[in-house]
């Protein structure tokens, strides 16, 4: 192909790439602060991670459809590692350790590895994470300085106009997806949505100066950045002394053991997604994880896995190409550096009920469903089994 014909052909993957690319960031951009949030990692953390999800995973991945970045199923891990460790940049080498340990699984081709993993293991890994990251939600969606660990404390704290952001969010959430006509607008997602609703009502609560109005310490805090030297100083480096802590080394290989197994099952449900059936070499995704990994790792990002969530919005936006995740990753950096001002409107509640409601409503919905199948599955073998077994009847003298 001629240098004329490739330029061509790369402008008009663009042209048919960029409104999902788009669409993914505007989905992708709550969840990274959401996820952040649920981590007890700093809000940029997340944000990283996303662009290097986009940007250098997006590149190196022969999946078409696949979109990277922080996932809230690593969300407790990182949590209590980062609790534990009492330092964001000791945790940074857990993540140097796991990237490294899924290049080492791509290059010995462990790419089937999510096949030998039983489906219940999964779901039970995912609903334990799932009430982890709500109850984590709560002290934030009600405003309040307390914790779960002291519940009197905790409810005594209760900001009314944390409450009503979240509320508010919530509800966006739950009927946004359920009227047809809102749910066809593709670059409206349900999630942007909920985060534009509650920067408005906290401004309207600020401007007409009611005592609803969020303290500043329950908004996003993210760096604003004067100079390009600034926004190299919002990195954070890692702390290499980690590298001596046992507990980061277990850390570094649970956490590459859960996202290699997610990115595995991930990458089987975008390629199901895919119009043209393309199938990704789950080996090379697995070297293209563990890159994104140590990359973000090293500027101070979360860690990464391929995510369902941007997955099927980029599918469903009408992405063709790997461009598609890589436009979103741009997007995300564009963002951070030219207007952090209006991401530091975005109130903690609402991200709260961002993270617990709307990641994982379908693991909730669909755990539940599979407890009352296998309960009325059990009664019924247990009535024909009796059934079975009881005496015949004999005829009287």
């Amino acid at each position: 192909m001629k240098p004329h014909q490739k330029k061509q052909a790369l402008g008009s993957l663009f042209k048919s790439n960029f409104a999902s690319g788009l669409v993914v960031f505007l989905v992708a951009l709550p969840l990274c602060l959401g996820i952040a949030l649920a981590s007890g990692a700093p809000p940029l953390s997340g944000v990283l991670a996303g662009i290097v999800g986009g940007i250098v995973i997006g590149s190196l991945s022969t999946s078409h459809i696949s979109v990277s970045g922080p996932a809230a199923g690593l969300a407790a891990i990182i949590l209590a590692a980062i609790t534990e460790l009492g330092s964001f940049e000791l945790f940074l080498c857990a993540g140097l350790i796991a990237g490294a340990i899924q290049l080492l699984l791509g290059f010995i081709r462990a790419g089937s590895l999510a096949e030998y993993i039983p489906v219940s293991v999964i779901e039970g890994m995912l609903a334990g994470i799932g009430v982890i990251i709500i109850m984590k939600q709560i002290p934030f969606a009600l405003g309040s300085n307390g914790s779960l660990a002291d519940p009197a404390a905790l409810f005594a704290d209760i900001h009314t106009g944390s409450l009503l952001v979240a509320g508010v969010s919530m509800a966006i959430l739950i009927v946004w997806d359920k009227i047809p006509a809102l749910k066809n607008i593709k670059i409206l997602p349900a999630a942007l949505v909920a985060v534009g609703a509650g920067i408005l009502m906290n401004q309207w609560f600020v401007a007409s100066g009611s005592s609803l109005a969020i303290p500043a310490g329950q908004l996003v805090q993210l760096p604003v950045p004067d100079t390009w030297r600034e926004a190299a100083g919002m990195l954070t480096l890692p702390n290499f002394s980690g590298f001596g802590n046992s507990y980061v080394w277990m850390t570094g290989i649970t956490i590459a053991i859960v996202a290699s197994i997610e990115t595995l099952l991930c990458i089987e449900a975008a390629d199901r997604l895919d119009t043209r059936r393309r199938i990704t070499d789950t080996n090379r995704e697995l070297r293209a994880q563990g890159a994104g990994n140590i990359v973000s790792s090293l500027i101070g990002g979360l860690p990464i896995t391929s995510v369902v969530v941007r997955s099927s919005a980029n599918a469903n936006a009408g992405a063709t190409h790997k461009l598609s995740a890589v436009i979103h990753g741009v997007l995300l950096l564009v963002c951070v550096l030219a207007i952090p001002f209006i991401l530091n409107m975005i109130p903690l509640s609402t991200l709260a009920a961002v993270v617990a409601l709307d990641l994982l409503k379908g693991v909730g919905i669909g755990i539940a469903i599979s407890i009352i199948f296998i309960l009325q599955g059990n009664m019924k073998r247990a009535y024909y089994s009796a059934a079975k077994n009881s005496p015949k009847p004999t005829k009287s003298a």
